[in-house]
């Protein structure tokens, strides 16, 4: 028990070293939340670090240094089926990549859906990214942000909550009374969980989002394919052909969507990287993230 002990901190250390600061998602009471013990737990699975049941969310805040820094910010939610957050390989890896850009980076810890510590499971974690985009954008000043240049990122089921952000963006879950936009300025979705229709969704993030039985009405609000409208941010997509845990048509019908409604999008489907690939696609010569760096160029978001 030790030697895991020693050997979790030491995968745990440099990611918290990275990390500049993290703070609580919520400076006051957490909303949606019952009294209860927090049971969080941290630890490695085939070496991806993992925590589970999280009922206290938090932002990790990387920042880049002044002399790179372009003002642009990426919000980052990990997946993990909404039962677990991936939070290194989907998560501080990523906010490093971005640093090194000039990106700021914050990377969230949110809420995994459990009726023993919250009211209403469906939206806390949709209360948790719409509050990190307003922390961020309330903060823009003091961390060199342009509160114009701040997008979501979001992989597999952190993917469906990314584009929940996106597309739900006027159903307000938290306190905001500035009025806050909560709408993201671009999205980047990786590999991501869209549609809760049994054809092509992710029926276990499904499950544990809105449970086993849901009514059509449910199926249909968090199938975000159909939630789709002129106005939802632009968005750069990434998936692999092979992926057996999230079928690629989730990207596939949101493409769709944006175009259909004259929406920014570009779209990269790669002929094999499986599900949870993050960085690393198997064709090393292959480097997604350089096609995300050009099109964030191409709209403006970071220099060319």
């Amino acid at each position: 028990m030790k030697k895991i002990a020693i050997a979790l901190l030491l995968h745990i250390a440099p990611l918290l070293l990275m990390s500049q600061t993290i703070i609580p998602l919520y400076k006051d009471s957490i909303p949606n939340s019952k009294p209860s013990k927090d049971e969080e737990k941290s630890e490695q699975s085939n070496g991806i670090l993992i925590i589970s049941k999280i009922s206290r969310p938090t932002l990790s805040i990387y920042l880049p240094s002044k002399e790179k820094a372009n003002g642009t910010a990426v919000i980052i939610v990990p997946g993990g089926g909404y039962w677990i957050v991936a939070a290194g390989h989907e998560g501080a890896d990523f906010a490093k990549r971005f640093t090194d850009m000039g990106i700021a980076a914050f990377v969230v810890k949110y809420r995994i859906p459990n009726i023993e510590t919250m009211i209403n499971p469906e939206i806390a974690p949709l209360q948790d990214a719409q509050q990190a985009i307003k922390t961020v954008r309330e903060g823009a000043k003091e961390w060199n942000i342009d509160p114009t240049k701040i997008g979501i990122m979001g992989f597999s089921a952190g993917g469906h909550l990314a584009s929940t952000a996106g597309t739900h963006y006027n159903k307000v879950y938290i306190n905001n009374p500035n009025h806050v936009s909560l709408r993201p300025d671009f999205m980047l979705l990786i590999y991501p969980v869209i549609s809760f229709t049994d054809a092509i969704g992710h029926i276990g993030s499904r499950d544990n989002l809105i449970g086993k039985n849901p009514s059509q009405q449910k199926i249909t609000e968090y199938s975000n394919e159909l939630q789709v409208t002129g106005d939802t941010p632009p968005t750069f997509l990434v998936h692999a052909s092979d992926d057996n845990v999230v079928n690629p048509e989730n990207s596939i019908v949101f493409y769709q969507a944006l175009i259909k409604n004259r929406v920014a999008a570009e779209m990269h489907i790669y002929e094999a990287g499986g599900h949870g690939f993050g960085l690393h696609l198997k064709n090393k010569n292959e480097q997604w993230m350089d096609q995300c760096k050009y099109w964030m160029q191409n709209h403006g978001w970071i220099p060319q």
